[in-house]
């Protein structure tokens, strides 16, 4: 009976124990549950900002700008390409078909500094045989002539005190005369035509080499100064013609002021070419031809607040939005709306503040954080 009472109270024992769970003491997870994100890293926050320490802001370079607002002008961007100053530029051209031999220099490679005046290749002129037959022909005549002519001059220069002085002159003439017809057929056969330079600058395209036979008028050499270029845009509506205040250009992260010349009175492909003019050593770093985005700053006004162009990314609703630092490690999207400015900095004209503080610089990389 004892038995079978100690037996019976063993197996309710097992049963009320063997399926509870077991746990272990406090410090002494075996690390079977899943593991905790790290609170000190980068995070995406379920609200849609970004949680970035102190020590991760440093090390992704991200700088910040307190926004002010103002009136700023409305900008229209426009397509333009870079050409060559008429007054800083220049072409060279051959007057006469022949062949190319180098200057004294060699012939120059792109990009070479040149001198005004300075010789950069020749052109040794092309005839036809019978051409210069003829010319070597009438040489043999003239120089003939011009032997008999100077002992004509001998003789009568002997019998200077029978002959009348009007005749000794008339021979000496005719002697000088031939002398000099001598000498330009003669060059017409040896002489060769020097390419210059017509202004100072660098040489912007070489289209020939040594031995190469051009065309009468065949573009050889193009310099141009590449401090000094003009940027031609083409504006759809007339109207900004008359409504251009200022205009600047984009190169790099540098803004490169425009002179307005003026506008053409012709279309060309249904659009107003408008002219201006750059200066600056920021220049340097484009072509002649290269399109290039204008920003044409008109007299009309728009409130709004002006950022940088690298602080506007977009969200993946494809909306353009901008980082606000609301907390030293918290970072939040704003959606905004924005015009373009002067191809470094936007106009942004709603979903800011003034006084908010917006990421300039790192704000690729707070966007990627996940």
């Amino acid at each position: 009976m004892k038995r079978a009472l100690i037996a019976s109270s063993l197996a309710l024992l097992i049963a009320s124990t063997g399926f509870a769970p077991v746990h272990a003491g406090e410090g002494h997870d075996h690390g079977d549950g899943p593991a905790a994100p790290s609170a000190n890293g980068p995070q995406r926050q379920p609200d849609g900002s970004v949680f970035l320490p102190k020590p991760a802001q440093r090390q992704l370079g991200v700088r910040t700008l307190v926004t002010e607002a103002a009136e700023l002008p409305r900008t229209v961007e426009l397509g333009a390409k870079v050409l060559m100053d008429p007054n800083a530029g220049g072409k060279v051209q051959p007057l006469n078909a022949g062949r190319i031999e180098p200057g004294p220099r060699g012939l120059p490679n792109p990009g070479q500094a040149v001198r005004k005046g300075e010789v950069l290749a020749y052109v040794v002129p092309s005839a036809a045989p019978i051409e210069r037959s003829n010319q070597a022909a009438q040489l043999a005549e003239l120089r003939a002539a011009k032997a008999l002519a100077d002992k004509r001059v001998a003789r009568l220069q002997e019998l200077a005190d029978t002959v009348p002085r009007k005749e000794i002159e008339a021979a000496e003439s005719e002697a000088a005369s031939l002398t000099a017809r001598i000498a330009a057929v003669g060059g017409g056969l040896s002489t060769r035509e020097a390419l210059i330079a017509p202004v100072s600058g660098v040489i912007a395209s070489a289209n020939v080499v040594a031995g190469q036979v051009v065309d009468a008028r065949e573009l050889v050499f193009e310099i141009v100064d590449p401090s000094r270029l003009r940027i031609e845009a083409l504006a759809f509506d007339s109207a900004i013609a008359a409504n251009i205040g200022t205009a600047t250009m984009a190169v790099g992260n540098q803004r490169v002021p425009l002179t307005f010349i003026g506008a053409s009175r012709s279309l060309r492909e249904q659009a107003l070419p408008l002219v201006f003019r750059a200066q600056g050593n920021a220049l340097n770093l484009l072509a002649v031809g290269q399109p290039v985005r204008v920003f044409v700053q008109t007299r009309d006004k728009v409130k709004g607040v002006s950022v940088p162009v690298a602080s506007l990314m977009k969200n993946p609703a494809n909306q353009t939005v901008v980082w606000v630092k609301t907390a030293p490690e918290r970072f939040e999207p704003r959606t905004v709306t924005t015009e373009p400015l002067d191809g470094v900095n936007a106009a942004v004209t709603s979903g800011l503040q003034p006084g908010d503080r917006v990421a300039t610089q790192g704000a690729t990389l707070i966007n990627q954080v996940r």
